[in-house]
């Protein structure tokens, strides 16, 4: 008997597809890697299984970071299985090739990169010789609920619809590839050309959020305060006293777009202002206006992710993996990976069941307090055909994230936290608006023959409409203002003037670095490119929370609280684009065109060779950029340090590759030859770290550190006098314990330390001690013990903390940040002491046996943690 092969993009949504059709299909089977019944199998990917890769002949593997070898633009791509994934792989295929196989159906996520994963399967799959012949039908799923399941296998596409779609999915694949792999090993290579190894990391979406970012900077760094005033009044009233702020009512705004209306530029002239209406009678006018405020829309995955963010501190990585968790896992969720904030206009019907789903008595967890507004909203009939919800046209790929027809039954706080937010939006967007009573009220002394304006600004909370979805029933107190008969003239009680300074432009957060590149088709002047931006804008939702990561990974950023600051690296690469003239790598209009050019193919407009070879043009020109610049130094805005020379006492300047003293005049005529590499062991110094080490002639011990063949290490620096140069140089510390391991070294004094804990080799006290936790008796001039722990070991820093936890149970918590030597992949893990091996090992966490394989152990497996 013929059977369909559906594959799906993960486990969960295979499970979810098994029970939809069993009613109707009958039962399935289950098997390790797919399920199965007379007319269905039904199995699943784990996301990409497979990536692409130039092909053999292409390849370069020894080399690859070197000018020699650039561009690579291979004719065609092959495939490369994940490592991590190739069991499920070759179970795909295995499962494709069935000779009873007859029919596939791709059920990926509806979406580009849904469409990608099955096409790239499907090309693996193929024989070597001769060719798989299956037609492929698509399911397109909005939702995870049995009935919208069942709903979309009604509604199949045929593979001729989709193949504009793959096309596109295909190159916007390679062009990343193409302009990643370049650009990086390009950079790089110009990066690494004075030595050392210094990977320069660029992509089509990561270099342009990242200039996003750096350009915010530049103008914090650029800021410069200027000293303004404020004068506020309180004035005496009948009913009471109220506060009000002198301002301009002639003010216009214009060329100055640091002045404000309230602003005084004069320290005098607010001082004036102060004595000429201190006691002085006021009359008073004011203007009282209703206004509405209604609800924002629906959640889209980044308007998710930026709400998440101002409210709870997560990031955007940690959104992205509740929603994930609420959709698969819970179910309670729509398909959170949509940049679409409107229903579907066929929409009305569910979105009131959901409404009754969130009203019921016996609602569980978090949805209990809002029932009572799901009960009002079904009883008013505010849920009704509006284009603020449903709007076929704004409906892309995916739905806005709504609650399902399912009730949360078990949510962790985090997840009922998020899932909150959802149902409060869900429901506050079919309220009514807030309504308002805005008071303007404006209060004039008359003094000396001038007049002196002061304003103050009341809101009333009319009606509460949506806010009291959030809460908000009545108005707060201090909002409302004390009233003020007609005619009545008040008295001017006292008088401040406050002495304030302009600020520079906030630095971006999660929230707001998400609006910037949702938003950065504003940024692009072309009206095409822009358009096409204006629903994409840098990355897509699923992939924007992935490329912050990947900055912060790369140490193009930090996080500082809530805070994204970018690093020197950042500046750098920025200077290099800038100075090499290939910027249109820090620009989002290559995105625009990317996107307007890729929608044109998904429409069947534009060739994918035209577009190919347009995207391979480019990868040449900023290879050829960077192979061809020949001045010693790329053109930017340096840093003069404040620090003198440590060998003449003259002005140490930076340049793109170095510090460089310029001597005492500051024109180079008396320059004393001192300078140091800006990037050592491939790390940039931020400019207080070199401002440090010039003073201290040493600092650390610092990460991030690479070696000539791309390992990361940690190191201290120092800075000592050569003799045979008669000049001071830059080196490595290892750190003392390093240099004394063999006993002969001199006694080491710990008495300003508290002891993290008993040795577990020897009993002795363990202290920090350079790059390292050591005992005491591994040091010195007499070592007995040879006990050490890294204090940063695969890039995790070891607080003391988890140290004195090491000592005190055997054992750290469950770290999360190490990061593979091998791979460059990040893991988790503890921190043990194995008394056996007589070493700091790591212990992983322990999986569950598989059903059949009961009697396998399940302990936790551990392998050396080395520094």
């Amino acid at each position: 008997m013929s059977k369909t092969l559906i594959i799906a993009e993960k486990p969960s949504v295979a499970q979810d597809i098994v029970r939809a059709l069993t009613p109707t299909a009958g039962k399935f089977d289950k098997h390790d890697e797919y399920f199965e019944n007379d007319s269905y199998l039904v199995s699943s990917a784990v996301g990409h299984l497979v990536e692409i890769k130039a092909p053999e002949e292409f390849d370069v593997k020894r080399g690859k970071w070197s000018f020699a070898n650039l561009p690579v633009i291979p004719p065609h791509f092959d495939l490369n299985p994940i490592d991590k994934s190739k069991g499920r792989l070759n179970a795909l295929v295995k499962l494709i090739r069935r000779k009873d196989v007859t029919a596939l159906i791709n059920a990926c996520d509806a979406g580009r990169e849904g469409e990608l994963i099955f096409r790239l399967i499907l090309q693996y799959a193929q024989p070597a010789k001769g060719k798989l012949d299956k037609p492929v039908q698509r399911l397109w799923l909005q939702s995870m609920t049995p009935q919208a399941i069942r709903d979309g296998f009604e509604q199949l596409r045929s593979d001729k619809q989709m193949l504009p779609l793959a096309d596109a999915a295909r190159c916007r694949s390679e062009a990343d590839w193409l302009v990643g792999i370049n650009g990086t090993r390009a950079m790089t290579a110009f990066n690494s050309r004075d030595g050392g190894f210094f990977l320069t990391t660029v992509g089509r979406v990561q270099t342009p959020t990242l200039s996003i970012v750096v350009e915010r900077e530049e103008k914090i760094r650029k800021h410069v305060a200027r000293d303004y005033w404020e004068v506020r009044g309180s004035f005496d009233a009948q009913a009471g006293q109220y506060e009000g702020k002198w301002f301009d009512p002639k003010w216009k705004k214009g060329e100055d777009a640091e002045a404000r209306a309230d602003r005084i530029w004069s320290a005098a002239e607010a001082e004036a202002i102060r004595l000429a209406v201190q006691g002085q009678p006021a009359s008073v006018s004011e203007e009282s206006k209703p206004t509405t405020s209604s609800s924002g829309g629906l959640y889209d995955l980044t308007t998710l992710q930026r709400e998440a963010n101002s409210r709870f501190g997560f990031s955007a990585k940690t959104t992205l993996q509740l929603a994930q968790a609420l959709y698969e896992k819970h179910k309670v969720l729509t398909y959170p990976r949509t940049d679409s904030r409107f229903l579907p206009e066929d929409y009305l019907a569910v979105a009131k069941q959901t409404a009754e789903m969130i009203a019921s008595e016996d609602v569980p967890g978090p949805l209990r307090e809002l029932s009572v507004h799901a009960k009002k909203a079904i009883k008013e009939g505010y849920i009704k055909p509006t284009k603020k919800v449903f709007d076929n046209a704004k409906v892309s790929d995916h739905f806005a994230i709504i609650p399902t027809l399912q009730a949360p039954k078990s949510l962790t706080e985090i997840e009922a936290k998020l899932y909150d937010l959802v149902v409060k939006r869900f429901l506050a967007v079919f309220f009514p608006p807030a309504e308002f009573q805005v008071t303007t009220r404006i209060s004039t002394v008359s003094a000396a023959g001038k007049d002196y304006s002061f304003q103050t600004n009341g809101k009333v909370l009319v009606k509460p409409g949506w806010l009291a979805v959030y809460g908000k029933e009545a108005q707060e107190d201090d909002a409302s203002l004390v009233a003020v008969a007609p005619g009545e003239i008040v008295r001017t009680e006292s008088v401040e003037v406050k002495a304030l300074a302009t600020k520079p432009p906030a630095r971006y957060t999660e929230a707001t670095l998400l609006s910037a590149m949702e938003g950065a088709g504003k940024l692009v002047d072309d009206d095409e490119l822009r358009e096409a931006m204006a629903e994409k804008g840098l990355g897509t939702p699923a992939t924007r929370a992935a490329t912050i990561e990947g900055l912060l990974t790369e140490k193009y950023m930090i996080r500082d609280g809530r805070e994204l600051i970018p690093t020197a690296k950042a500046f750098q690469l920025m200077t290099l684009l800038r100075g090499l003239d290939i910027e249109d790598l820090t620009k989002p209009e290559l995105t625009g065109d990317w996107e307007f050019k890729l929608a044109e193919m998904e429409k069947g407009r534009l060739d994918r060779e035209a577009f190919m070879a347009e995207i391979a043009a480019m990868t040449e020109k900023v290879v050829r950029k960077a192979k061809e610049y020949d001045r010693d130094t790329i053109p930017g805005d340096y840093a003069t340090l404040k620090t003198p020379c440590p060998k003449c006492g003259g002005i140490v300047r930076e340049n793109y590759r170095r510090f460089s003293c310029v001597g005492k005049s500051g024109d180079g005529s008396d320059a004393c030859g001192f300078s140091i590499g800006k990037i050592p062991g491939g790390r940039s110094f931020e400019l207080h770290e070199v401002e440090q080490f010039l003073r201290d002639k040493k600092i650390g011990p610092l990460e991030g550190f690479r070696s000539k063949a791309g390992w990361p290490f940690t190191a201290e620096l120092a800075l000592v006098y050569d003799e045979e140069i008669q000049n001071w140089k830059l080196e490595f510390d290892f750190g003392e314990d390093a240099k004394k391991a063999e006993g002969d070294g001199e006694p080491v004094d710990f008495s300003g330390q508290s002891s993290l804990g008993a040795c577990p080799k020897c009993q002795g006290h363990v202290y920090e001690h350079g790059s390292n936790y050591v005992c005491e008796h591994a040091v010195g001039a007499n070592v007995t013990c040879d006990f050490k722990s890294g204090k940063i070991i695969l890039q995790q820093p070891i607080e003391p903390e988890q140290m004195k936890k090491l000592l005190a149970s055997g054992k750290t918590d469950l770290l999360e940040n190490f990061v593979s030597n091998k791979t460059r992949r990040k893991f988790k893990a503890f921190l043990a002491y194995d008394k056996k091996e007589g070493k700091v090992m790591f212990e992983f966490e322990p999986r569950a046996a598989k059903a059949p394989a009961a009697k396998k152990s399940t302990a936790a497996k551990k392998t050396t943690a080395k520094g």
